[in-house]
């Protein structure tokens, strides 16, 4: 089987601009480090002797992260108001806001060093302040930019790869339920309703948001037509604890990598394999590894072209803004694909 975040943002369906979050520490930090890269930037380029660096340079960084914390402060209070307006208002209003946190500062500054020269000083700094934080702000722009080219070629691929059910699935399912209908029609119907959720899912708007706890039932249920064919050669062991199953996700996130672990695993393998299915919740982020035995030496192996692992990755990406992760490694002798993504989630 094939494996959003438009203007509405990744997790939070919430409309938002190309502007970031004032509030997260991320960005507090990036802002603080900006701030004083600049400040070292403009004493370098106005001391006439190293002797004075570190005076003149304690002057700029004390007036420089003033106005960019108090800058961040602003925005992040207003950021649900700018939000309501398209980028272009919304960079205007930043900018003219960062103006004015300016020459507050600038003022305040005048204040404390009571200088004769206030208007050249205060010009200066409106001018450097022009100049900055629209480059910042431009920036942030080609970055929003970007963010949302890959949202849109991961939604592509979904597209694209949705509709893809391996033929050999769809048959050998098929097969099964029409073997179970002679002897045991009640467990045909089972898995007719667990192959039709697959198809529902499959079919489904590529821009749908899913949660984990229907990740985890539709792989349940794909795994569950698997044992139905399999028999004997699949046993399947979760260890899920305290998994947040109301935790938003995109759509067939879990489904296909089981496929691949099936495909790739249990089928080529002469014997019996074994897929491991394990899930934690620990420091606000999900965990969930899944693990598969390998075929033998003697048994050939299928190659897989990676590209629903890639579709994945970038899924994910696109929905938690990089901030979800997947991992392939191969952990005592079995392939291991792990997904970890964040959620802000605690038991009650």
């Amino acid at each position: 089987m094939g494996e959003k975040q438009g203007e509405k943002g990744g997790v939070s369906g919430e409309r938002q601009t190309f502007l970031h979050n004032f509030c997260a520490i991320q960005i507090v930090f990036a802002v603080v480090i900006t701030a004083e890269l600049l400040a070292i930037t403009l004493t370098l380029a106005s001391v006439e002797s190293l002797q004075r660096f570190a005076d003149v340079l304690s002057l700029y960084s004390l007036l420089i992260q003033w106005i960019a914390l108090a800058g961040s402060g602003l925005l992040c209070i207003t950021r649900g108001w700018l939000n309501r307006f398209s980028n272009t208002v919304a960079g205007v209003g930043a900018w003219l806001l960062l103006q004015l946190v300016t020459l507050l500062a600038s003022w305040m500054a005048l204040q404390v060093l009571e200088s004769g020269n206030g208007f050249e000083f205060i010009l200066k700094n409106q001018g450097i302040s022009a100049i900055v934080s629209a480059l910042i702000l431009r920036y942030l722009y080609i970055q929003y930019l970007w963010r949302q080219q890959v949202v849109a070629e991961s939604q592509a691929r979904f597209q694209a790869l949705q509709s893809k059910i391996r033929p050999h699935f769809l048959f050998n399912s098929m097969n099964t339920i029409a073997s179970l209908t002679r002897f045991n029609p009640e467990l045909a119907e089972e898995v007719v309703y667990d192959l039709s959720d697959l198809f529902r899912a499959s079919l489904a708007n590529a821009g749908r948001q899913s949660t984990l706890g229907d990740e985890l039932e539709l792989a349940r249920g794909y795994l569950r037509i698997e044992k139905q064919r399999l028999d004997q050669r699949l046993r399947v062991e979760w260890d899920l604890e305290g998994l947040p199953e109301v935790a938003p996700l995109p759509a067939l996130i879990l489904q296909p990598l089981l496929e691949n672990a099936v495909y790739h695993g249990i089928e080529p393998s002469a014997g019996s394999g074994v897929i491991h299915v394990n899930g934690r919740y620990r420091r606000k982020k999900v965990n969930l590894s899944i693990r598969n035995t390998l075929p033998g030496l003697k048994t050939s192996h299928r190659k897989g072209n990676r590209i629903a692992l890639e579709n994945i990755r970038q899924r994910l990406n696109g929905f938690f803004n990089n901030e979800a992760s997947l991992i392939v490694a191969e952990v005592d002798g079995e392939y291991q694909v792990s997904v970890v993504f964040p959620y802000p989630w605690k038991a009650q």
